[in-house]
């Protein structure tokens, strides 16, 4: 076997990539970017891998450090992943030396004849440092990784989220909030506006349930309390509500309070319940609900838009940082308003960036909140599986507002399952007679899906509880919703996942089977998990 070369420019010749892209931190070329390699004995080994045929004998590890001449050699593009790393690292030293950091350094720098890689020798020798601290561009000492940024998510960033029943008078509303909250709050009656003032009760989420019983039987707890979805009842709207018609102003305050947006869209003829319009048609209704929404969000920013532009010292907006900061705002409000006036759409269907979703979310915009359309059909059609509309308004949504979510239900079989039927065993087996199937459990879990809603449970024999966060909330945050004081004093958390001790039976047989982890503050919750808290408080 032959030695192992002595300079970059033979080692560069002569081996293949097995390592990442390495801040050097020690040695005389400290502070200067490297990536690990292979040495092997032969000279046909190149950067993207030895030639085809040629066996690899490897050598010794060493590292490679990244000099110009070895950057010159290089090709963007290559498909060995060591080489992207190589350029990604590249590209960020040119922007460092762009940076406020590379200007203060520049006296020193030109006091030295140094070459690219060695000026971040420089600072690192001057800050006496054995790493480049992340900050804008995601450097480390072991290796350089694009950091993903997550998605900001449309609405309140709040656990406590509620959902509107919204629609035209004499759609219905009323009778499914009763039957989704198995309360008599909502106003029912055979003309419009019997409901003035919005009312408020909470929906058990009925496929969710199951789970939680399920824990209880486990458990056997002293106390059992489930997680519910909150549910409002607002009043109809009527052509002309963004210019104040009918209840319109209170309606749109209303569906402003809330985070989601059930819409009860009537599909059933019956001479007995008169519509507002005269005759059913669900797509007349659909539009009148969508350009009234869009009409009182186009006043609103058209209000944010003027009032930014008068607030704007300078031209551009680049006068200080807080007036860049108003610049940047005035773009994004344009931005809405464009989406939608000229591309005609609702602001969840548009394109944003996590800066501009923030700046949405505090304009708690009406066509900002998840909408998920209910097409109330007569028990017949229900049962039956036919309606002449339901084709049509499936086509009107994916031509309006692709993505959105319908579900066909019948508010006539619940009202008739809650009067006759006096238990779930009772109700179960007549609709196993009707051979169908109740829907306001897919309702109520496409209000918590539509809301990025999701459920951990705490446990034992004291209390079986279940907690709703919203997705992607963090270890500390989850148990801060049972308490602050378990947020701010936030040690750990043993987790084990719903599945697992269904699974193993107990929590004993979950430990045995090591399917039981201690989580720290970086944990992302998932759904169903269940969650033992650590804290100092």
């Amino acid at each position: 076997m032959s030695a192992a070369p002595k300079s970059s420019e033979q080692t560069f010749k002569r081996f293949v990539e097995v390592g990442r892209v390495v801040l050097v931190s020690d040695g005389p070329n400290a502070g200067k970017l490297a990536t690990i390699v292979e040495i092997v004995d032969h000279n046909r080994a190149l950067i993207d891998g030895p030639a085809t045929g040629v066996p690899r004998q490897v050598q010794t590890y060493r590292r490679l450090v990244l000099t110009p001449f070895v950057l010159s050699k290089l090709t963007r593009g290559a498909s060995s992943p060591v080489v992207k790393k190589v350029f990604e690292a590249s590209d960020v030293l040119a922007k460092w030396e762009k940076s406020a950091w590379a200007k203060r350094r520049q006296a020193i720098e030109k006091r030295r004849n140094t070459t690219d890689f060695e000026r971040f020798e420089i600072m690192l020798l001057k800050k006496q440092r054995r790493r480049i601290v992340q900050v804008r561009w995601s450097i480390s000492l072991g290796h350089m990784k694009a950091v993903a940024e997550k998605k900001v998510l449309l609405g309140r960033p709040s656990n406590n989220l509620q959902i509107g029943i919204v629609g035209v008078p004499n759609v219905g509303k009323s009778s499914l909030f009763n039957a989704i909250s198995k309360c008599d709050l909502g106003k029912i009656a055979n003309f419009p506006y019997a409901t003035i003032e919005p009312e408020e009760a909470q929906a058990d989420p009925f496929p969710l349930i199951d789970r939680f019983e399920k824990l209880c039987e486990i458990y056997k707890p002293a106390s059992k309390i489930p997680a519910f979805l909150t549910c409002v009842d607002i009043a109809g709207l009527t052509k002309g509500a963004a210019s104040g018609a009918g209840l319109g102003n209170n309606f749109l305050a209303n569906v402003r309070s809330v985070d989601g947006i059930f819409q009860v869209v009537r599909a059933f003829d019956d001479a007995d319940v008169i519509h507002v319009e005269g005759e059913v048609d669900p797509i007349r209704d659909m539009e009148v609900i969508q350009t009234e929404l869009r009409l009182k969000d186009i006043e609103w920013v058209e209000k944010k838009h003027e009032l930014l532009k008068k607030s704007l010292r300078g031209a551009t907006g680049t006068a200080n940082l807080a007036d860049k900061a108003k610049k940047e705002e005035l773009d994004t409000v344009a931005k809405v308003l464009d989406v939608l006036t000229v591309q005609n759409k609702d602001v969840r269907k548009g394109t944003w960036t996590n800066k501009e979703i923030d700046v949405i979310n505090d304009l708690l915009l009406l066509t900002a909140k998840p909408v998920t359309y209910l097409v109330n059909l007569s028990e017949r059609d229900y049962i039956r599986k036919k309606n002449k509309w339901l084709p049509k308004i499936k086509a009107w949504i994916d031509e309006n507002n692709p993505g959105d979510l319908l579900i066909p239900f019948s508010v006539a079989l619940e009202e008739r399952l809650a009067t006759e039927f006096a238990d779930d065993a009772a109700r179960e087996e007549e609709l196993k007679t009707l051979n169908t199937a109740g829907a306001l459990g897919k309702i109520t879990t496409a209000g918590y899906a539509s809301l990025h809603l999701i459920r951990y449970f705490t446990c034992g024999p004291q209390e079986v509880r279940a907690w709703t966060i919203r997705e992607g909330t963090k270890a500390p945050q989850a148990a801060g919703v049972i308490h602050t004081d378990f947020e701010k004093h936030f040690i750990c958390g043993d987790i084990m996942s719903y599945d697992d001790l269904v699974e193993y039976g107990s929590e004993v047989g979950v430990k045995a089977a090591g399917k039981m982890a201690q989580k720290g503050k970086p944990y992302e919750m998932v759904d169903g998990d269940i969650a033992y808290w650590k804290h100092n408080a």
